[in-house]
């Protein structure tokens, strides 16, 4: 008994050990078959439309205009607005005509997002300046609640990455709000002059520009007046004509420490 069940297994062992070789030899035959004569083949699947919940940052806004602008021309002084909706209503042309000013500012927009697309939307288009304004919906939490030391971090974050590429950077400071139209009730007027206050601190510290729209924008209760501002947010023409001076100022000065 003892023997026929030893070449019982004998067997089973040699037939596994068949099968697994025939498993192992690949290679022999082609990894794609041609359909059979008279099938055509399947269509390759089409791309999927757009998902902004699929691109956070919104990368795919300055895609393409960031490959058709290219590089900069010899001594051209290109400089890079980034921001949120306050830049992207901001018309560059009509406040510094004749400047090459590229806008990368996008409605809603949150210091986390800046920093995902800072590389794209900022180092690779090398310029001498870049402009950030950014801040006041991390203070609205339109991505969630964020505390001032994360918005600081991030803020420091595209500073140092400016620094690294050679970019002179400008921070400024964020605009008065009094409260957010769109989610009334979190009393930002504090939290925004808090805010500036390291904005100050930081470029001061690190030999940075700073930019004081806050200033001459405030109005009794911290907020934006209705001279300049329709919605208590967004700056009206009035508005941005206050900002523009002060921000070219800032570009000059930082032009002239650039190498």
């Amino acid at each position: 008994m003892m023997l026929r069940g030893l070449a019982i297994f004998g067997l089973v062992v040699g037939s596994l050990g068949v099968v697994g070789l025939a498993g192992q030899e690949t290679g022999t035959k082609p990894e794609t078959i041609a359909p059979p004569p008279g099938m055509v083949a399947p269509e390759p699947p089409k791309p999927a439309a757009y998902d902004a919940r699929n691109d956070w940052a919104y990368l795919e806004r300055f895609k393409e205009a960031d490959l058709k602008l290219g590089a900069p021309s010899p001594g051209e002084d290109r400089v890079v607005f980034m921001g949120d909706s306050i830049t992207q209503g901001w018309h560059l042309e009509a406040s510094f005509p004749g400047k090459t000013y590229v806008n990368r500012g996008i409605s809603g927009q949150t210091t986390p997002q800046m920093v995902l697309r800072f590389r794209q939307d900022v180092i690779r288009l090398k310029p001498k300046v870049v402009v950030i304004l950014a801040g006041i919906n991390d203070v609205a939490g339109n991505t969630g609640p964020m505390t001032l030391d994360q918005t600081e971090d991030n803020l420091a974050s595209m500073a140092e990455l400016a620094e690294a590429s050679g970019i002179k950077v400008v921070l400024c400071s964020v605009l008065p709000a009094f409260d957010f139209p769109w989610r009334p009730g979190l009393a930002p007027a504090l939290k925004v002059v808090a805010l500036n206050e390291w904005i100050r601190a930081y470029a001061a510290l690190h030999g940075h520009v700073y930019v004081d729209y806050y200033t001459p924008m405030k109005d009794e209760r911290g907020g934006l007046p209705e001279t300049l501002s329709k919605d208590g947010v967004h700056p009206l023409p009035a508005g941005y004509a206050v900002m523009a001076p002060l921000a070219e100022a800032g570009i000059q000065k930082a032009l002239k420490a650039a190498p």
